[in-house]
């Protein structure tokens, strides 16, 4: 089975943000304690554990870029996503671990 998402790097992540592509949009998928101690402002959380109920709030037409502490459960999410239709995913590999960017805490 060919894999229907692509690794990004964080790199270029932040090349991507900087960009202000409106058609980008950022998921990060770790927990919420993990979110509130650093996160990249521009990303929605949507927990990977409620991603099955939330999906839909993932806008189809857009490129999603998933992330996560190591780049493990972005590349889970990915899987799911890709299994309900989504397409132009990518996995940012190394996750937030391996960030080298801005973060905000909220």
């Amino acid at each position: 089975m060919n894999q229907s998402w692509s690794d990004i790097t964080p790199q270029e992540v932040e090349e991507w943000i900087q960009s202000q592509r409106e058609d980008l949009q950022f998921i990060d998928v770790r927990e919420l304690a993990e979110y509130q101690e650093g996160h990249i402002k521009e990303v929605k959380l949507i927990p990977l554990s409620q991603l099955e109920v939330r999906h839909d709030e993932i806008d189809r037409n857009k490129e999603t870029v998933v992330i996560c502490r190591s780049g493990n459960r972005s590349r889970q999410a990915c899987e799911f996503l890709s299994s309900y239709g989504h397409q132009k995913l990518h996995n940012m590999a190394g996750g937030m671990m391996n960030w080298q960017g801005q973060t905000t805490r909220d």
